[in-house]
């Protein structure tokens, strides 16, 4: 096979993929409740009943001083009437572009049903006592990673990582209640929630949650 075969091939070969194949939940909006969380709760039990892998990671996006956008998956902390929060380092990636541009966008899919939640709003950061109540629930080995905060920078030697690591569990271990001031409990505060509920017929169903003040709008959007 030429290279330009091989790569034809290997373009094609997305296209030949299933998906949705079921057997997919009904989602019927009209029956939907007034405010978004209590659906989403819903279908992320129905995810989590139904054994999907790692139910409560998502897609957090947001953008650098540029404008360009970036992207990575992080664990969902929790979601009540404030919004939907998740956890990192401020001088992350992450940290600093919130910094600078506190809104951002978090995506959840569910594919065994087919199901996909979209949000996107301004982000506040957690007060002193919420950040140190998530990190002191993390890991010994969670904990000890963030305290070099050195979260994405150029490694060139991972002895030299191992050997912070060390240094940071022997540190927690004398000192258990130590916490790093950089870690932050994020929240999400939506303007919008979108539910998408897919079909092998490719005629999705989705339904759009907009806020109006105190109260949420419901709008059905085309597939």
């Amino acid at each position: 096979m030429g290279e330009g075969e091989r790569g034809s091939a290997v373009r094609g070969r997305p296209r030949a993929v299933e998906v949705f194949a079921g057997p997919l939940p009904e989602f019927e909006p009209e029956r939907a409740p007034a405010d978004p969380v209590p659906l989403f709760l819903s279908w992320l039990s129905d995810a989590v009943a139904d054994g999907v892998r790692d139910p409560h990671a998502m897609t957090l996006s947001t953008v650098d001083e540029s404008g360009d956008p970036d992207a990575r998956v992080l664990i969902l902390k929790g979601v009540d009437g404030v919004g939907w929060q998740f956890a990192g380092h401020g001088f992350s990636p992450e940290g600093q572009q919130l910094a600078v541009h506190p809104r951002a966008a978090l995506t959840f899919y569910w594919p065994e049903h087919g199901r996909q939640v979209r949000l996107r709003g301004p982000v506040t950061p957690g007060s002193a006592q919420d950040n140190a109540t998530d990190f002191l629930g993390r890991s010994d080995t969670a904990r000890a990673e963030s305290l070099p905060a050195r979260q994405s920078q150029y490694l060139v030697d991972p002895a030299e990582r191992d050997r912070a690591l060390e240094r940071s569990l022997s540190l927690i271990r004398r000192e258990p209640s130590l916490v790093d001031s950089g870690w932050t409990l994020y929240t999400l505060a939506p303007a919008e929630v979108e539910f998408c509920q897919a079909a092998r017929g490719r005629v999705h169903t989705r339904l759009r949650y907009e806020r109006a003040g105190e109260a949420w709008e419901r709008f059905r959007l085309w597939p």
